[in-house]
């Protein structure tokens, strides 16, 4: 049977210009076929640059459009919900960037019109498809580190380090912006994907900088949403994680997860503070002797790498959400892992608010 291919509109057009767009065209099975921007102007610019033949400036024309069949969502998070809602009302597939959404029960109310619909849904949590991500998984499935005893995640860069960096809906919680829904919302994913849930958490939330400059005026305005997150979690098997995230450490160590056990170490990391997919090395320690180098296989490389780190992943990223709909079925990481993903980021907040461990509840789909 031949293969269809896919139009997809595009909503969000600030990570979707620099990674959706170019990621779509590069993919074999689908083309770029609207874009959405609330201001004409701009989406007439974007649609020129990039070729693209159908410009709205209502969601609600863009997934009506017949020429689109699945849709890139990559807005901020307060407008996941809304937005998200539209697509799936629609029938159209839906590609949703993290964080999910303000809520689980907002997170939840997507998945279950997605199942309602038939509409195949995809979270782009893309280390899931980074190769030296690939083999740590696979090392892990095979038992290299024998019973885990410890495992600790550091994601520390410096890209919010800068007080003058502008104020917007970053700065804002209720918005959903911070550091924990920007980048440990990837960090609740990789956790479920590679050990299974979590049974408790405990976490701490900070607001190094205080204020920003309003973008207009430059006069200071307040700063509510995270910078720095401290999270203590569980595992089900019984394995303490330590988590710290910051996006304000100049210098940081940048992002490396260390697994230990009884037989063995893991430790996967990259330095780099400009691009974080590109650099990731990992090393194997067995039976307490050193950390070596583990070489990535050919087979779980990318065929095409790009000066932006997170293109590859993203258009893997892509392939599987194809081949789902292909399939009519979704897999992880879909609506369903987003919702998890979701559920440990209310839960950090509650724990926060309430200084206190909270036990996470098991979900079902």
């Amino acid at each position: 049977m031949a293969q269809t291919e896919l139009g997809i509109g595009i909503i969000g057009t600030g990570f979707g210009q620099k990674i959706h767009i170019p990621g779509f065209q590069a993919h074999h099975r689908t083309n770029v076929a609207a874009v959405y921007h609330r201001d004409r102007a701009k989406a007439e610019a974007i649609a020129a640059q990039h070729r693209i033949p159908h410009v709205f400036t209502s969601v609600d024309e863009l997934v009506q459009c017949s020429a689109v069949d699945a849709v890139s969502l990559s807005t901020p998070p307060f407008l996941h919900a809304e937005m998200g809602q539209a697509v799936l009302q629609a029938g159209k597939h839906l590609l949703l960037e993290k964080p999910t959404a303000l809520s689980v029960e907002e997170a939840q109310h997507l998945l279950t019109l997605s199942q309602q619909t038939g509409a195949i849904a995809a979270l782009d949590f893309e280390f899931r498809f980074v190769p030296a991500w690939q083999r740590l998984a696979e090392l892990l499935a095979e038992g290299v580190v024998g019973q885990k005893r410890f495992i600790t995640i550091d994601w520390l860069v410096s890209g919010r380090g800068d007080p003058n960096r502008p104020w917007n809906w970053y700065a804002q919680k209720d918005l959903g912006g911070g550091a924990l829904g920007a980048i440990g919302s990837h960090v609740f994913d990789y956790l479920s994907w590679l050990f299974g849930p979590a049974t408790r958490l405990c976490g701490q939330l900070s607001t190094a900088i205080a204020t920003r400059p309003d973008p207009v005026s430059g006069v200071p305005k307040p700063v509510d949403a995270d910078d720095t997150c401290r999270i203590m979690l569980d595992l089900a098997d019984g394995t303490p994680c330590q988590i710290a995230l910051s996006a304000v450490t100049y210098q940081g160590r940048g992002h490396w997860l260390e697994i230990y056990g009884d037989r063995g170490t893991l430790v996967l990391g990259s330095e780099n503070q400009s691009d974080y997919v590109h650099g990731f090395k990992l090393k194997l320690s067995e039976n307490g002797g050193p950390l070596t180098e583990v070489e990535i296989p050919d087979r779980l490389q990318f065929p095409q790498t790009y000066a932006d780190g997170r293109l590859a992943p993203f258009i893997r990223v892509v392939d599987h959400w194809v081949q789902c709909i292909d399939h009519g079925k979704p897999t992880a990481p879909s609506l369903q892992e987003g919702v998890y993903s979701q559920l440990l980021m209310d839960l950090t907040h509650a724990s926060h608010q309430a200084r206190a461990w909270v036990d996470v509840p098991s979900l079902k789909g």
